[in-house]
């Protein structure tokens, strides 16, 4: 990223000014036809901060705008539901179903998250009769769905190829040879509903962490995602710009380019207490047999993996803390904890190359 001689935005948020970070724009039309110029700045940008807006504004990405929008007209009724409605068959599984407010750790000390989710598998929404919520298995919700996963699931593959050139992958070695369409993953869409909250409140945000996914594919109009940069001292805003979605990398994505690609450091905060604030994440996974190497130096498959972080993402602080120490922020180190911490991929002491939920039935 080229040094800018322009004076740092900043915003008020918890009682102080903080940063709003800068990011690389990529253009998604330049990628389709993968122009050298762009997939090289795609690569470092990946390789240097793991985050940057994806122009989507040409005509072909206008399509997922659209998409966007529909998709926010269907989250704001089925949000605005009863919770027994939402909550009909509650989590089916990690990437599929229904969590209410408080299901997570916050993003400050002793809170609970302060969002409800309700994501839809691209697996999933393939089937005959996917199991969804009835209240979103309506025609035109289901159609919203499906042109919501297939336009992110075109636009990371797109990303994905365009890395795999940049970086002079071949053959089966290629990123996008690990995340066939019609192998078994657990790529989801995730559809976020933030609920108003205050820095006092009991309910707040959802913590830092790295993403399972090897892309995410954000779209978020409201302020509120912080990322913390490779070498930074603290949290920065992410500035929501009309006609681009956010894109950073992920765990797996980490893992499979040699840990030589930044897993972003993110979390979401109120920014304004007042508002209720949207946001939809599909996440990109590689298929669950695929094998790398994770951030505690173990051989293990994508589906190990995801299953793992999730469980420790979702347990409580003191389980977290029996978690490898790289798991939450999958081999990332915040810049103030180096000193504690001899290499950003060191195993931990505590599970090594056991499995964490074993660790957890000792405790």
């Amino acid at each position: 990223m080229a040094i800018s001689t322009e004076v740092p935005q900043t915003r008020e948020w918890n009682g102080k000014k903080v940063p709003v970070y800068p990011m690389e724009v990529i253009d998604f039309s330049k990628l389709l036809s993968q122009e050298p110029v762009e997939v090289e700045r795609l690569v470092q940008a990946c390789q240097d901060y793991g985050f940057f807006y994806l122009d989507l504004r040409g005509i072909d990405g206008r399509r997922m705008l659209e998409d966007q929008q529909d998709t926010l007209k269907m989250m704001y009724r089925f949000f605005d539901a009863p919770l027994e409605a939402k909550n009909e068959f509650g989590l089916v599984a990690p990437h599929l179903g229904y969590e209410p407010v408080g299901s997570r750790t916050g993003v400050l000390e002793n809170t609970k998250d302060g969002y409800e989710m309700i994501k839809v598998s691209r697996d999933e929404i393939q089937k005959d009769s996917p199991h969804l919520p009835a209240v979103l298995k309506t025609s035109p919700d289901m159609k919203t769905l499906e042109h919501a996963i297939a336009g992110a699931n075109i636009a990371t593959k797109t990303i994905l190829a365009a890395l795999s050139t940049g970086l002079g992958l071949t053959g089966a070695a290629r990123f996008e040879n690990s995340h066939r369409n019609g192998r078994p993953s657990t790529s989801t869409l995730a559809m976020m509903h933030y609920i108003p909250s205050d820095p006092s409140a009991k309910n707040i945000g959802h913590q830092k962490h790295t993403d399972i996914s090897s892309l995410t594919f954000l779209f978020a109009e409201q302020w509120g995602l912080q990322v913390r940069p490779p070498g930074a001292k603290e949290f920065g805003f992410v500035e929501p710009k009309p006609g681009m979605a956010v894109i950073n990398v992920g765990d797996s994505l980490r893992f499979a380019s040699g840990h030589t690609m930044q897993s972003c450091i993110h979390r979401v905060v109120p920014l304004d207490p007042t508002e209720h604030r949207y946001s939809i994440a599909y996440f990109l996974r590689a298929e669950n047999e695929t094998m790398f190497t994770d951030s505690e130096g173990r051989y293990i498959t994508a589906g190990q993996w995801h299953d793992e972080k999730f469980f420790a993402f979702t347990s409580p602080p003191e389980v977290q803390a029996l978690a490898p120490s790289s798991m939450i922020l999958g081999g990332m180190v915040e810049d103030d904890a180096e000193a504690d911490v001899q290499t950003k991929d060191a195993p931990s002491p505590v599970v090594g190359a056991t499995n964490l939920k074993e660790a957890v039935h000792a405790y």
